[in-house]
């Protein structure tokens, strides 16, 4: 992975409390998976920033070295990697979710 892509990574990460790299835009998500992440956020009204790795295909590979994770889309809270849809879907239906948003001090609906 190049240098700059790490970067980009890396700052985004740094840069905003809830990152979700994903296919397309929270608004116009291109993969189901993506789709549904991007949804969960919403109901939950947390603010994050998706970054659609379809725009830059060193992205798009960049960030599965960078977490060692295959799949997009990825969820990072407070530079903490939480996971890929399976993951996060089963967090939001079991709760553990809500606890890790309220443990790093992010404000959601309750």
């Amino acid at each position: 992975m190049e240098q700059k892509t790490k970067d980009l990574i890396t700052n985004e990460i740094n840069d905003n409390e809830i990152c979700l790299f994903m296919k397309g835009t929270p608004d116009a998500p291109q993969c189901g998976f993506s789709m549904a992440i991007s949804n969960m956020l919403k109901i939950l009204e947390v603010n994050f920033k998706g970054i659609n790795v379809l725009e830059n295909e060193e992205l798009r590979q960049g960030i599965k070295e960078f977490s060692d994770w295959p799949t997009i889309p990825q969820l990072y809270i407070k530079k903490e990697f939480v996971g890929g849809c399976d993951i996060v879907k089963e967090m939001y239906e079991n709760g553990e979710l809500t606890k890790k948003l309220e443990e790093k001090n992010i404000n959601f609906k309750k």
